[in-house]
């Protein structure tokens, strides 16, 4: 088939690459001059499939409403004259309970375990670096009470096979000693060795060369002004290149929107209504003015819900997540309170380790559904596919639902137990799966 696919980030690119695999013929667009440039830019650059609790809990509400007030709140909802703001926020409700909150669990940690081996298969294939560390992720609380809830919550993991520690402050300090100044600080935390960390958008770009390597045609600085439908199924999609502004349309035999936070307005025209609302995220990358004493492991901050990475001679640090729309601009009170915070955080756990004169900061918008789970699937649109709303997860589970999609269009079916988007679930579906016509 001749497919394109709409958006290079981490989930677009990696479609791209698994349908290259299936033999098919691949264009990626994008409005960006090269691969993974918005959301995929500056991650938390972990791969977590052991921490993938989804947001939506039987506590999340109160929460969010303790945080209301807090400019400098792990999770702000800033209330819009956006129907679509409030209708996720009803959908998200909906999510809070315990039932909910296992199924939603189940399955993120089965898509988290195929990507995951997606992901590694991938870069043994390929040879590509990207400041890569297999040294897992260690989560730590600063309260005894978040500690125990933090053991609950890798107690639930376990039940799902997840090999999830849980360390007292001592073992925190031996897995990683960095640390040891902010040791007095840590009630204890939780560990993952099999866990991750890497960059997101030096991977996602390296595999889009490999893409255009193997025939793929990339179509950059082209912005997407609509699809076009007509009897039931996609006709071509309209875009127009930056540069001219000639708008022209291209035509496929199958169509995948990959586009994160702005997959939903992209297709809610024809029909389709996915429930992705941008959850806006913040980073800061410093230069380590002693790596020596920088941590190594990828870190999780409980109280501030943030992710802290080594990349090399830089650290990012990545977290928050702010319900306030489309806006990514740094310039605002808010923003400039949240990337401070970050910075004030680090050098609170760390002290004299990074420089904190020059920090890199940025602001990307996560495409996050109710129940953390992604669309990966076709739509009621004829020739019309999506891989979206993978929210704080893109880079976890870039590979496996490039890989999953990939399969499906194939006419195959991916050996995990996930609510594909437009198909029947593994155990309902009694139809042997065929192979399309390429």
């Amino acid at each position: 088939m001749r497919v394109i696919v709409l958006g290079a980030g981490i989930v677009g690119i990696s479609t791209a690459w698994y349908l290259l695999e299936e033999g098919h013929e691949v264009t990626v667009v994008d409005r960006q001059p090269d691969a993974a440039l918005e959301t995929s830019f500056a991650n938390g650059a972990q791969i977590s499939v052991s921490f993938c609790e989804p947001w939506a809990s039987a506590g999340a509400p109160l929460k969010v409403l303790k945080w209301l007030a807090r400019d400098d709140s792990p999770l702000l909802f800033r209330p819009r004259l956006d129907p679509q703001q409030w209708l996720w926020g009803l959908r998200f409700l909906a999510q809070c309970h315990d039932a909910a909150f296992e199924r939603n669990v189940r399955q993120l940690v089965a898509l988290g375990r195929y990507s995951h081996e997606s992901l590694q298969e991938l870069v043994q294939r390929t040879g590509i670096e990207y400041q890569r560390l297999q040294r897992g992720i260690l989560h730590f609380f600063s309260t005894p009470k978040d500690f125990e809830e933090g053991a609950a919550a890798a107690e639930l993991m376990r039940k799902y096979g997840v090999d999830r520690r849980v360390l007292s402050r001592e073992d925190v300090l031996k897995v990683e000693p960095a640390l040891a100044a902010f040791g007095s600080h840590i009630a204890g935390g939780t560990y993952t060795p099999t866990d991750e960390s890497g960059d997101a958008r030096v991977f996602t770009q390296q595999l889009a060369r490999r893409c255009a390597q193997r025939g793929a045609r990339f179509l950059y600085e082209h912005d997407i002004l609509g699809i076009e439908a007509g009897g039931g199924e996609v006709l071509g999609v309209r875009v127009a290149e930056r540069r001219s502004g000639r708008p022209h349309t291209l035509v496929a035999d199958a169509y995948v929107a990959a586009l994160g936070s702005y997959t939903a307005p992209l297709l809610r025209p024809l029909g389709v209504g996915l429930a992705i609302y941008p959850a806006k995220g913040y980073s800061a990358t410093l230069r380590l003015k002693h790596p020596e004493r920088a941590s190594v492991v990828s870190l999780l901050d409980d109280s501030r819900k943030i992710a802290i990475s080594r990349l090399g001679e830089f650290v990012r640090i990545a977290g928050t997540a702010e319900l306030a729309g489309y806006d990514t601009g740094l310039d605002t009170p808010t923003a400039r309170v949240r990337c401070q915070a970050l910075l004030a955080r680090y050098e609170q756990l760390f002290p004299g380790v990074a420089d904190l004169s020059e920090p890199h900061f940025w602001a990307g918008l996560r495409p996050s559904t109710p129940s953390n789970i992604p669309y990966i699937g076709r739509t009621r649109v004829g020739r019309l596919w999506v891989n979206a709303g993978h929210g704080t997860l893109g880079w976890t589970h870039g590979a496996g639902s490039g890989r999953a999609l990939a399969a499906l269009m194939s006419g195959q079916r991916p050996a995990l137990d996930f609510g594909f988007y437009g198909f029947p679930t593994a155990a309902a579906s009694a139809r042997p799966w065929r192979r399309a016509a390429a």
